[in-house]
Parts: structure tokens; sequence; C-alpha cells
């Protein structure tokens, strides 16, 4: 099942940016709403790996590592396909002939790695059932925000971004693409103390990658001796990955990502944010994580 071999059939002026559709109270791409049914229906197996996230908080970065620790460090076998193709996005419904990844992931050999934005409560039941092992990695609200509205701009089937002080406001009150960040962020660190979730902070991996690789590896049951963690360090840094056309999405056209708009790998730093919040912003987001994440325990940091 090949996405490339669809993009090729693919009639450019067909894709148009998406609207938002509620499912259960939380927006969604037009499309993903649409398909709702048939993603709850989706078979989950015991074997298989689910990488979660709220869109740009270290998504690809996760994949990367975990192909890497799934293939020993083998370069040649972590370039096979593009990472969209490697670990399937299940709630990613585009237009036809491109397949879902619903239709990947089931065309997929086991053990399978596969990629979700969905909150906690929209996820398919049968990761619950089949007590599937799930990575969550959440980032900071003001640099997860600011990356999210770049990625918006670049990417031509997202919804309008209007100006940044539209889509501020419209993200602070979840009127956003997969719902609140505080919402997502919260039911997942909520979910980890039921289920089989490493919860990953992207700050964290930011300060001491080894650290945070070894205990991917261990959540796994990989081993991970020390050349081969040194391996993956190198290759997971976010400026050999923005070069390596397998993970940075430059291999889709500028009708789907336009990278001249902004680079699907931007900056991938921590306190960005800076640069595009003012001093009012900034503290009005503080005040809404004092009162959406209150008695959670969640603690963010905004800087390193």
């Amino acid at each position: 099942m090949n996405l490339l071999a669809g993009l090729e059939e693919f009639d450019p002026g067909s894709l148009k940016r998406s609207e938002l559709v509620e499912v259960e109270g939380v927006p969604l791409l037009d499309t993903t709403a649409a398909n709702q049914e048939l993603l709850r229906s989706f078979k989950a197996q015991p074997d298989d790996l689910l990488i979660c996230t709220y869109p740009k908080a270290g998504t690809t970065w996760v994949q990367e590592i975990v192909d890497m620790l799934q293939h020993r460090g083998d370069k040649q076998k972590c370039a096979r396909a593009p990472m969209y193709e490697r670990i399937p996005f299940i709630d990613l419904f585009p237009i036809k002939p491109i397949p879902s990844g619903l239709e990947m992931a089931e065309a997929m050999p086991s053990p399978r790695t596969l990629k979700s934005h969905l909150p906690v409560q929209l996820l398919p039941p049968s990761f619950w059932e089949q007590n599937c092992k799930i990575i969550y990695v959440a980032r900071n609200v003001k640099d997860n925000m600011v990356s999210y509205f770049h990625f918006h701009r670049m990417n031509q089937g997202m919804p309008e971004p209007g100006n940044w002080d539209q889509f501020l406001e419209n993200f602070l009150i979840g009127r956003i693409t997969w719902g609140s960040w505080f919402d997502h962020v919260r039911g997942w660190w909520e979910a980890k103390d039921r289920h089989p979730i490493l919860y990953l902070f992207y700050e964290d991996m930011k300060e001491d990658p080894a650290r945070e690789i070894k205990k991917i590896a261990q959540f796994l049951g990989l081993e991970l001796p020390n050349p081969l963690l040194k391996e993956i360090i190198e290759h997971t840094k976010f400026e050999t990955m923005k070069d390596n056309p397998m993970a940075n999405y430059c291999t889709l056209p500028a009708f789907i990502m336009d990278h001249n708009l902004s680079p699907f790998m931007r900056k991938g730093t921590v306190g960005d944010w800076k640069e595009h919040l003012t001093v009012a912003q900034s503290e009005k987001i503080d005040d809404l994580c004092s009162q959406l994440l209150a008695g959670s325990g969640l603690d963010f940091r905004m800087e390193l």
C-alpha cells in the first residue's frame, strides 16, 4: 500500500483546506470525522505499538528513534520509505486515490508501529482491549502552539489558520484540529495510570536525549548497548533529521506541504515562543495552565 503511488494519480486541483467537524465535542478534520465509525472499529493487535501526541509535539522525532531501536541502528532499513509510510497515521483520511492511514496499517505485517493524534477518549477501543503499548509525547503549550501555527500555514490540507492572533485565540479555546491541548495532554496523563503508556516530555528529550532514549528502549524491552545509543542520538538530532528526506516530509509535493512557506522541521527548540507571544499573551497562557492543569501533577517547562 503505497502513498506516493497514490499521489501520482492525484489531481492537485481537488485538494482544498479541510473544515472542522466536531466528534464528541472534539474538532477533527472533516474527512476524519466522516470516517469515525471506520476508525472506531479498527482492530488493534496485541503487539501493536502506538505513538501518540498532540500535533507538533515531537512525533516524528520519537518515530525515528523507535524505528532506529527496532532496526538496531540499521540506517538503510530506516531509509526504506518516508516516515508516513513506515509508521501509518491511522486518523488521516486523504482524498482518493491516496490510501488512508487505516488502509496502510491494515496492509502491514505484524508487529506494527502506528501513529495517532487522537485524544484519549476517541482512540479506537481495541487499543485498550489488546493492552497495546503506547508512547505519548507532550510539549509545552507555548512552543507547541507556535509550531502548530506554522504547520497550518505550510500544510495545504489543514484548516485555514488565519493570522497569528486569531490562531492563538482558537488554540486556547480548543477550536482547532484534534481539540484542546489542555484536554489532550491531561487526558493521556491520567490514562497512564491505567494502561501501559510511556509519557515523555519534549523538553526532557531536548535536555538529555540519551536518558529519554533509554526510557523508550526499556519500555519496549529492547537492549541498548552504548554504541547503538550514540548512533541513535546522532541520527535523530534535529539538524540530521531536517536533512533526512525519509523524515522531513520533503518527499510530499508542494501542493500538499509547502516548505517555502515554513519547513515541516522548522526550529526544534525550546523557548521559540518568546519570538511570537506578547507578555500579556504569555501571562494569559500561564493563567490557563494553572486553571486547566490544576491538580493533575502535570508540570511543563517553558524554557531550558
